[in-house]
């Protein structure tokens, strides 16, 4: 059988030069109308066909939302099924890593280039953020692919590995770092906070978080319980009762030496807050930064500060030398001469837990981690990275191991 030839239209001609073309005009994706040319009528049919298909492509593409609103919809659509403080971190991570540089972009138009371009300052942030942004663009994207919102998910090929900046060793402070920090705050609510991490391992949003009626000071074991977080929005504090993970809800036995700085606390305090501002509510993220401040402003740390003088912004640095009083403030002396963090308090309190041969089942639940593989790294570091408590016990098993092999000749 004979194949049934395609109709192709009777298009217009016009000469150009001394050359005779087929024309006929289309209009373009904007609706303005533009002009084909062809040597022969099929030439001019196939040109037309394939700007039709590239207009089609064209007008569903500027039809597919920015990077933003199909960002900002995924995330509405989480807040179905996920916690709220998984949903406050998606957001604080989509917000800063995808839509700031994304944002404006069509869905369709970004490309796995532009993806990449987007993780380059991703990239000089630890390994775990780095890995936790890539796992949003390809959740994001692969959502848009299954809506059919895109035809192509440019993030396929996109991969965490070998991403952001590997987290050093945290090293806990001593039990002299320990006390030089103490008598360096003492009296201040920023004492209060330390304790609290130094002696009962809270994180710093669960410090921040709690209230009085969590802390039983008089009963035959006091303790306290955790069931609360601290969250800040535009520097607003936030209060959640949900927590992060089911691990972190726990009820923390407290050593006399906290209870007795509770004790003090509590008696002066006029808020339902342990750690609260002067009119009694929670802290705002400038107010936290305010009390880790003191801490600062005791340490040997180099830092620099800027004066305008002559209308010119002018850089001083700051160079303290320890045992010396600060030239603004006579009653502040440079005491620290160490590095400290909030965290850095919670990992002391977890590494003194290990160093007293709690077992990691214990030292799993008062630390709040949900998955022991946590713990565990942190055990076998604390516990096991030990040398010369190490060296004895394997020359006793390698003494006996060659004794049974000679015996056996």
């Amino acid at each position: 059988m004979a194949k049934k030839r395609r109709a192709i239209p009777k298009y217009g001609t016009v000469t150009i030069g001394d050359n005779e073309y087929y024309r006929t005009r289309i209009e373009d994706a904007d609706g303005v109308r533009v002009a084909i040319y062809g040597r022969t009528r099929e030439e001019l049919y196939d040109k037309v066909n394939e700007a039709k298909d590239q207009i089609d492509n064209d007008t569903f593409r500027r039809k597919t939302p920015t990077v933003k609103e199909y960002a900002e919809k995924w995330l509405m659509l989480q807040s179905a099924h996920i916690r709220q403080t998984t949903l406050i971190d998606y957001t604080s991570k989509v917000k800063l890593h995808v839509i700031a540089p994304l944002g404006h972009m069509r869905m369709a138009d970004v490309t796995k280039d532009d993806i990449q371009l987007a993780l380059v300052p991703v990239s000089k942030k630890s390994t775990s953020v780095y890995k936790s942004v890539v796992i949003l663009y390809k959740c994001i994207f692969k959502a848009a692919k299954d809506s059919r919102v895109i035809d192509e998910n440019p993030t396929v090929f996109l991969t965490a590995k070998g991403g952001g900046v590997p987290q050093t060793d945290k090293i806990p402070l001593t039990d002299e770092q320990v006390e030089i920090l103490l008598d360096a705050v003492k009296g201040l609510q920023t004492y209060v906070f330390v304790m609290l991490g130094l002696y009962a391992g809270l994180r710093r949003e669960e410090i921040l978080g709690l209230k009085w009626d969590s802390v039983y000071l008089n009963k035959k074991a006091p303790y306290l319980t955790v069931r609360r977080a601290w969250h800040t929005e535009g520097n607003k504090p936030v209060i959640l009762d949900e927590l992060k993970t089911k691990a972190a809800h726990r009820d923390i036995p407290l050593p006399d030496r906290l209870v007795e700085c509770l004790k003090g606390w509590k008696a002066q305090s006029k808020s339902e807050y342990v750690i609260s501002n002067s009119d009694g509510g929670p802290l705002s993220y400038t107010q936290f930064k305010r009390l880790w401040q003191f801490i600062i402003t005791r340490s040997t740390k180099e830092r620099f500060y800027y004066k305008y003088e002559n209308g010119k912004r002018v850089k001083h640095t700051i160079k303290p030398v320890l045992g010396e009083k600060a030239a603004h403030n006579g009653k502040v002396v440079y005491t620290i001469d160490f590095d400290v963090t909030p965290h850095q308090l919670r990992h002391t309190y977890i590494t003194n837990l290990i160093a007293a041969s709690v077992d990691p089942k214990t030292v799993q639940y008062l630390a709040g981690h949900e998955s022991s593989k946590i713990t565990m790294d942190i055990y076998a570091k604390v516990k096991y990275n030990k040398p010369q408590e190490l060296a004895p016990i394997l020359d006793d098993i390698f003494t006996q191991w060659d004794m049974a092999q000679q015996n056996r000749i």
